[in-house]
């Protein structure tokens, strides 16, 4: 959502991949001045089309309150770390999943960004108490972590690290609420985070149905993408279970709480073993070649996009 409070407020994305593309869309769109760095003169050139197709996709289903070239004016992009930082009021880091990488780009920004201002990082799985403990401004570190796509799916999930101030994770949430997303805060460190446990639930269960012959793997998908997944986009676990007996959560824990315990002592660990994997993937290329997974993932985004749309339009009307 368009914030006008923002316009001479300025993020620094860190890295022109994927998700710091993506990143810079959020940010643009919302009001924010936005600084794209990368190493690679051509990651960023490259990036440039990609920013511009995300935010006419976006306008094409209502989801902009501007033109997709008075966002992309807001813009500016730079191989200079130290101009991408400087004046920035938060820095989004996107560089690649190691802990080496971290460690080597946090230890630069850390000398680099303004004392008091967050350094947020995109990680999927690492806690940022791994590659932040020896800075010495690493009270103002922790996890931003987005769904991808982060420019339609809204959830960020916000882990601090033990020694993260209060301020910087507060200032951490104004910044993603006032650029239109949804943050979670973490009550303490846990490596995945929250989806991507949740999801490693899921996918446990899923893969090992799969390897004990239950279900196709399309099949599988179904269980998700027909049926819980209806629900889900809608409303969490809890919420679920909260509608789905007479006298909200307790009484579904009593009537179903056995028959869970039981199947959870039943469940298979699944181990990722090759054979299995195997099979899966054999299943999925069936369904779609891997020359093909780009144009899916872009109809995934539009797919999505018409999702995000469609909420905005009833999901408030059933809001507390």
């Amino acid at each position: 959502m368009m914030n006008g409070n923002n316009e001479n407020s300025r993020i620094a994305i860190v890295g022109a991949g994927l998700i710091g593309r993506a990143w810079a869309v959020v940010f643009a769109r919302s009001g924010f001045d936005v600084c794209l760095y990368d190493m690679s003169a051509q990651a960023l050139k490259d990036c440039e089309q990609a920013v511009l197709e995300s935010l006419e996709d976006l306008n094409g289903y209502g989801l902009l309150e501007e033109s997709p070239e008075a966002i992309v004016r807001r813009i500016s992009t730079t191989t200079s770390l130290l101009e991408a930082v400087n004046g920035a009021i938060f820095v989004q880091e996107n560089v690649r999943e190691t802990l080496e990488t971290k460690r080597q780009i946090f230890s630069e920004l850390d000398q680099l960004v303004a004392p008091g201002v967050p350094i947020a990082s995109s990680t999927s799985w690492i806690p940022s108490s791994r590659f932040t403990e020896d800075l010495l401004h690493r009270d103002r570190c922790l996890v931003g972590h987005p769904i991808n796509p982060p420019h339609v799916v809204p959830l960020v999930e916000v882990c601090p690290a033990p020694w993260t101030s209060r301020e910087a994770v507060e200032c951490a949430q104004r910044i993603y609420r006032a650029a239109g997303q949804s943050p979670v805060v973490l009550r303490q460190e846990i490596e995945g985070f929250l989806v991507n446990r949740v999801q490693g639930a899921v996918l446990n269960e899923m893969m090992s149905l799969h390897e004990q012959g239950y279900a196709s793997v399309e099949d599988l998908d179904a269980v998700m993408r027909d049926g819980l997944g209806m629900r889900w986009a809608f409303m969490g676990p809890f919420e679920t279970i909260d509608l789905n007996a007479p006298g909200g959560l307790l009484d579904y824990a009593d009537r179903f709480g056995p028959t869970y315990q039981r199947v959870a002592r039943e469940s298979i660990p699944f181990d990722w073993n090759a054979e299995a994997l195997g099979l899966m993937e054999a299943e999925r290329r069936d369904r779609l070649p891997l020359s093909r997974i780009t144009e899916r993932s872009g109809w995934r985004d539009r797919c999505l996009m018409q999702l995000a749309a469609q909420k905005r339009k009833f999901v408030a009307d059933g809001a507390d």
